[in-house]
């Protein structure tokens, strides 16, 4: 038997005038999701457990079958693993964004513009996060260069007890009541201020502004947590598995869970990803594994901008490149089981994650349903005879053990 799971991050959302009342997902054209809906099992999980942040971090963990109360401490330490970035016991792993701050004129106050920097190039965003790491770096403090604007700060013998606030929660709101709150505060206001000075004036910012693009004007630091201590999905289920994904924190989890962690020239994490080579590098995987997690992060990013059209077309790309090229490239391996679903929504009207349930599809190949004129959407959730996972994480023992 092979498994499948194919997670369109953020593709669930709500009702848009702009699109007739639909939501993305109803408005796109997904006729391979339909008709997969047609003949597999439709549900809604509960990724989210009552009372912690809807972070994409928690999502996951909640997908891969890991209860997040027991296994979650933090986005960045996933994101260190990704990257290479060794933990010590004592080091508290940051995220740490490049973002564009907009300042009213004498530079007293700042709105967030851009958590993503006008999603800047990899190569752009290094040079400036090494430009911070020389000026503000020190010995108990360590920047490291990721990909686009998502990058990392590693604080040694550092506090985990500070509230940050994810810079895409407040996205055209003032920056000052949602900066570092705790131990340790000071210092990470004080870095976050200096960093101003030190990436305005880069040439590649000015250049950034001069042509019209968003600059990666400051860092922002969200998401930390020391290393986490989970079980393997081998020790946990007896499978071994990959994984795929343009995202640092995706990546860091499969890590952790003991996968193959596979890379394809051309992602970016947004509408303009090489979907077709996750695709097909996810069913080259399965010749050697039995376990292949896809996940693509571009209708989350869409959702972020607030921008339904690029949403729209994001959920259209996945289900024609990625869930159809995947559904008809099982078919050679035999008995197979596909999980499609969201980690979470992330609402065009928001800008951000919601807690809300998220609709599946469980379609196994060899017990093909009959369910006539059923779509993939989020009507899905009301159904009265619709499978409900209120703790998300039972979701993956049903899928891979039936119970």
């Amino acid at each position: 038997m092979k498994y499948i799971v194919i997670i369109g991050d953020g593709m669930a959302d709500r009702p848009l005038r702009e699109l007739g009342g639909k939501t993305p997902l109803q408005y796109a054209s997904t006729r391979n999701m339909d008709r997969l809906a047609a003949e597999g099992t439709l549900g809604s999980a509960h990724t989210i457990p009552e009372g912690m942040q809807p972070g994409s971090d928690v999502a996951n963990l909640s997908i891969l079958g890991y209860d997040p109360a027991l296994y979650y401490s933090g986005r960045a330490p996933l994101e260190a693993a990704s990257m290479g970035v060794a933990l010590k016991e004592d080091d508290i792993a940051f995220r740490c964004n490049l973002v564009t701050l907009k300042y009213n004129q004498d530079k007293t106050r700042a709105i967030m513009e851009d958590h993503s920097s006008g999603h800047i190039s990899t190569g752009e965003a290094r040079e400036l996060i090494l430009e911070v790491d020389r000026n503000l770096g020190s010995a108990s403090m360590k920047f490291y260069p990721g990909v686009s604007y998502r990058h990392l700060m590693v604080w040694s013998g550092g506090s985990a007890d500070i509230e940050c606030v994810p810079p895409h929660d407040i996205l055209g709101k003032e920056i000052a009541n949602n900066l570092p709150i705790g131990n340790g505060e000071a210092l990470l206001r004080k870095i976050m201020l200096d960093s101003v000075g030190i990436l305005e004036p880069h040439p590649i910012n000015r250049e950034r502004v001069r042509t019209g693009n968003n600059p990666g004007n400051s860092v922002w630091f969200w998401g930390q947590g020391k290393r986490p201590s989970m079980p393997t999905f081998v020790e946990k289920y007896g499978i071994r598995g990959s994984l795929i994904s343009a995202v640092d924190l995706t990546k860091g989890l499969g890590i952790y869970a003991g996968f193959e962690i596979l890379n394809v020239p051309g992602m970016t994490g947004y509408i303009d990803t090489n979907y077709k080579g996750k695709a097909e590098e996810a069913l080259r995987s399965l010749e050697r594994v039995d376990f292949v997690y896809i996940h693509v992060e571009a209708p989350d990013e869409a959702g972020h901008s607030g921008n339904y059209q690029d949403k729209v077309r994001a959920i259209e790309d996945f289900d024609a490149i990625v869930v159809g090229t995947v559904a008809e490239g099982a078919k050679r391996f035999g008995d197979h089981r596909i999980l499609i679903m969201p980690d979470h929504p992330t609402p065009i009207e928001l800008r951000t994650h919601s807690a809300d349930p998220v609709p599946f599809i469980l379609y196994d190949s060899r017990r093909k349903q009959r369910n006539e004129g059923a779509v993939y959407d989020e009507s899905v959730i009301d159904r009265d005879n619709g499978m409900v996972f209120k703790e998300g994480h039972r979701l993956m023992d049903f899928f891979i053990r039936g119970v």
